[in-house]
């Protein structure tokens, strides 16, 4: 006799989809809401609506600030900081990586600063990329010379990018390195218009870089993301995926540009 699977009660997927209803209702409101408007906008009848909101009013999930109205409760944020401190930039960025990687097929780095360096902390990559990777998982480079570091300086005060040129000297690496603090004032101005950065063969020659910033839910840069290939073989195409890609992260990251 063939034993059919057990399925959820239909009652209870209602119900945590009118839950999810209401929820989705409120967030759309700073100001605490009517049980009249709340069963309106989800669709929801008024004594459906009142059961549900009285119930994780007791589990804290939504607050009654007085007889009939309501607003989103503390629990959600408790629980949401929970996900935030569990959510590394790593975890975050790995899966859109590997996509843009196979999009692309040519290396996909993230790196965050240190000081006056980026550290590279992964990679998405293959073989056939035709291109030797340099710079493996832990590597460092100046900011001044790479497409990620660019984007931190380009966020620092004047004051600060001064300094960075003092204590480094703008030491560079070949005949593409920018040494020149007036000539890298205005790379960095070129960044802040443009919302990305380039490297052209300024750290390795034959290889070309562009990268986008990571955000964090505060607004602050917290990693860079950024596309590697040969210096012939860099498509100009492939910055509107990387900005999107970069943007995607944040977004998984609390970010909203509106903000």
């Amino acid at each position: 006799m063939k034993i059919e699977p057990v399925a959820a009660p239909k009652t209870t997927i209602q119900v945590i989809e009118r839950m999810v209803a209401l929820l989705d209702a409120l967030a759309k409101y700073s100001d605490p809401v009517s049980l009249k408007e709340l069963s309106k906008v989800s669709g929801l009848h008024p004594s459906t609506a009142h059961r549900i909101l009285n119930d994780m009013v007791l589990t804290r999930f939504v607050d009654r600030i007085e007889p009939g109205t309501y607003r989103l409760g503390m629990r959600l944020l408790e629980l949401g900081n929970v996900v935030k401190s569990r959510l590394s930039v790593r975890e975050a960025a790995l899966d859109f990586m590997r996509q843009l990687h196979k999009k692309t097929q040519q290396t996909i780095n993230l790196s965050v600063r240190q000081g006056d360096e980026i550290v590279y902390i992964d990679r998405a990559f293959s073989e056939r990329s035709g291109m030797q990777v340099v710079r493996a998982i832990g590597g460092r480079g100046p900011l001044h010379l790479t497409s990620t570091g660019k984007l931190f300086l380009s966020v620092d005060e004047p004051k600060a990018i001064r300094a960075y040129a003092t204590r480094t000297g703008l030491a560079g690496h070949n005949k593409n390195s920018i040494t020149d603090l007036a000539k890298l004032e205005r790379e960095l101005s070129l960044v802040r218009t443009r919302g990305y950065a380039r490297d052209n063969e300024e750290l390795e020659l034959g290889v070309r870089c562009m990268a986008a910033g990571i955000r964090d839910d505060s607004g602050k840069l917290i990693a860079g993301l950024s596309i590697s290939a040969p210096a012939d073989r860099l498509q100009e195409e492939w910055l509107e995926d990387l900005v999107e890609t970069a943007r995607q992260i944040s977004a998984t990251l609390g970010y909203s540009a509106a903000d």
